[in-house]
């Protein structure tokens, strides 16, 4: 498309695609770099949210580490990390009860002490004014929607900034936007972007990795009165109400003022097609160990995202011809502790510096071999390299004997250099191939929400802020679209309209009951990319939708 459309460029130094940690650190560290060698870069960040924040979403629990490298006097400068984390607890969930484990009873790492209880989103926001002020150029409500090559077939740059095409074609406020060009281009989308997949396939990243896995998070944010507020206050759960077999947990974290942040993950590679992770969430929060926290509460926001859960074998090459993978675009979460916007700050770092040495040296468009150089010699490579079995165990043994295993493997390995008595374990087939079949599994029948506790998808979905022009195409595109009736629903019972935490996707029937019709509402869309995962036919593609569109996440 891009070369069949005139476009004007703008060129720059770095082109960064995405506002979030990874890429506004990125930013920073190569302004940084250059005020320290008296020369100048210049660098544009794409955000495709209406503004920096906007499509944020995280617990969050925030390890300062990478945060304290890029600015040691971050406390003096007022960086938003809200809540000194005071208390710790992991509890295993029954139906009714619950039992406590101990915290000294897991590797040192896993505990929260000296970590901060904050909106991610704001936080990049904060990240965003301190790159302004030191000259990047930020553009938010630009979605960033392909890459562009030259003429070696290296990335050159991306397509940002169309808008107005409807589903007919070019719309009378049509505009084809702009080609932002960079000696180098850093793709920082966040989990499963669509830039990144393509340039995966491109260049064959993920060939020598293992297939890469992901969870669904589904998150709210309530706010609770006094009496039952217990600021710096982190738990986190396991066990009910998913079987043995599915693998997920919780967080509830009090900070701020008032706030809750609350929710669920689900690992992905369930095999129940009839699951519903967030009917799963809502029936969660009925446990009297998780209700007693929102009681006479209100809440205030929700919103979902996939994460990356594949870890360190799943990794894919980390550069390509013209640019680098950053963050959870590379994935880079630490799965046991659930945290990884500290290891995505550090990877923008790693990036910049890698970067600002080759564009000195008069380099552009190669292969920056020594960002991955740099992530071989990290800590996050380290700290990855410590907890790399504890998914595939998870996986292969279930919660709670796999729970323990991996325990055992993350105390010895920690203690012993990064050695395991197990090697390195590998990940099976991808999160889609992992879906039964519909016959094979017992429909779930979840209770009705309560409207306290509890509540359906749409009224959630409003809570998100979520709007897309209607007229503009639908941003999630079926390679074909006759799979989701004649595949999907007799094999699976088309999952989509379950796993999808927005109600994006339903099966409709005639009054009689008969004539399915498969039907996508976009506009609800939250952008959690959970359909371009777990589609058991990979037939869905998320795409990004004109820049501003999607939710628009407050203190998420």
């Amino acid at each position: 498309m891009s070369e069949a459309v005139e476009r004007e460029a703008m060129e720059y130094d770095v082109v960064i695609v995405g506002a979030g940690p990874s890429g506004l650190a990125a930013a920073i560290r190569l302004k940084q770099l250059a005020e320290q060698a008296g020369s100048e870069i210049s660098v544009a960040v794409l955000e495709k949210g209406s503004e920096v924040g906007a499509h944020i979403l995280s617990g969050a629990v925030i390890d300062p580490k990478g945060l304290s490298e890029l600015f040691p006097n971050w406390k003096e400068m007022g960086a938003p990390l809200e809540t000194a984390v005071t208390k710790d607890r992991f509890l295993m969930l029954g139906p009714q009860g619950s039992l406590e484990l101990p915290m000294f009873a897991m590797p040192g790492f896993m505990g929260n002490h000296g970590n901060y209880i904050a909106s991610l989103g704001n936080v990049c926001r904060w990240l965003a004014q301190q790159a302004e002020a030191v000259g990047v150029e930020i553009y938010p409500g630009m979605a960033a929607s392909e890459a562009v090559f030259d003429e070696n077939g290296a990335v050159k740059g991306v397509v940002a900034g169309v808008f107005g095409m409807t589903k007919d074609g070019p719309g009378p406020d049509y505009q084809p936007g702009v080609e932002l060009h960079g000696k180098y281009v850093f793709i920082g989308e966040g989990v499963r972007g669509s830039i990144a997949k393509v340039l995966k396939h491109k260049f064959g990243l993920c060939k020598d990795s293992n297939p890469e896995k992901y969870g669904i998070g589904i998150k709210e944010l309530w706010q609770v009165p006094d009496e039952v507020f217990q600021p710096g206050l982190v738990q986190h759960t396991t066990g009910w109400p998913l079987d043995d077999k599915t693998g997920g947990g919780s967080w509830m974290y009090h900070f701020g003022d008032n706030y809750v942040s609350i929710g669920y993950v689900v690992h992905l590679n369930y095999k129940n097609p009839w699951l519903s992770p967030f009917d799963e969430f809502q029936r969660f929060k009925h446990h009297p160990d998780v209700a007693k926290h929102l009681q006479g509460g209100k809440r205030i926001a929700y919103g979902a995202r996939a994460i990356a859960e594949g870890g360190l074998q799943s990794i894919p090459k980390l550069y390509f011809p013209g640019g680098v993978l950053l963050g959870d675009s590379a994935g880079f979460v630490n799965v046991p502790r659930i945290k990884g916007s500290h290891n995505a700050m550090k990877s923008g770092m790693m990036a910049a510096e890698a970067a600002f040495h080759a564009i000195q040296a008069g380099r552009a468009r190669d292969e920056l071999v020594e960002y991955k150089q740099a992530f071989d010699a990290s800590w996050v490579k380290k700290e990855l390299h410590v907890v790399r079995n504890a998914k595939p165990m998870l996986s292969k043994f279930g919660t709670a004997i796999g729970g323990a295993i991996s325990m055992f493997d993350m105390w010895t390995t920690s203690t012993l250099g990064g050695f395991s008595f197990f090697g390195t374990l590998q990940h099976g087939k991808g999160d889609a191939e992992s879906t039964g079949l519909a016959k094979d599994y017992k429909p779930i029948v979840y209770p009705k929400p309560d409207g306290v506790l509890s509540f359906d998808k749409l009224s959630s979905v409003f809570l998100s802020n979520t709007n897309h022009d209607e007229n503009q195409p639908a941003h999630l595109r079926l390679r074909d679209p006759s799979v989701p009736i004649s595949v999907n629903l007799p094999k699976y019972g088309e999952p989509a309209r379950l796993y999808c935490p927005a109600g994006v996707y339903e099966v409709l029937y005639d009054e009689q009951g008969n004539n399915p019709k498969f039907q996508i509402n976009f506009q609800n869309c939250v952008h959690c990319k959970t359909c371009d995962i777990k589609d058991p036919s990979q037939n869905i593609d998320w795409t990004t939708p004109q820049g501003g569109d999607g939710p628009n996440y407050p203190n998420m």
